[in-house]
């Protein structure tokens, strides 16, 4: 009998095929190149922005690698470091108009994406995955030792 390849991997493999996708299409429709790292970084950050302390809490790296990302993005005029309204010490990284045009065609390509799925692997299936994923799977075991 085959090894099965272990649920995770698997996961993260289908999570690419979406990630490459979209990487390529915005590149093709708004000349925007992107790597995973801030695709996972932009797809974190709320319109009204986030502080960089909170975007590494969010995808669980480093300030430091934040920032590095951050900076990627604003030189492609994506995003703006502006001061943070809240607070007079902190800055917020928020998406500049380029960003939210990028935002709506990254959201316009996942519908795209997620017909193309539905074409390969049936109606059933995308319903079956999607309500998997958005089933409540409970705290993480390593967050419950």
């Amino acid at each position: 009998m085959p090894e099965q390849t272990n649920l995770a991997r698997l996961l993260l493999e289908r999570f690419r095929w979406f990630d490459q996708a979209l990487l390529s299409s915005l590149h093709e429709r708004l000349d925007v190149e992107l790597t995973s790292a801030q695709s996972l970084l932009f797809a974190s950050l709320p319109l009204a922005g986030a502080r960089q302390s909170d975007l590494a809490r969010r995808l669980g790296v480093s300030r430091q690698a934040v920032n590095e990302l951050v900076r990627g993005l604003e030189r492609q005029g994506l995003v703006e470091v502006v001061p943070d309204p809240q607070s007079g010490r902190s800055k917020l990284v928020r998406p500049t108009p380029r960003g939210r045009e990028s935002i709506e065609v990254a959201l316009q390509i996942f519908a795209g994406l997620e017909s193309e799925l539905r074409s390969r692997i049936g109606d059933r299936s995308v319903d079956q995955l999607r309500r998997a994923l958005v089933a409540d799977w409970g705290d993480s075991p390593r967050e419950t030792r």
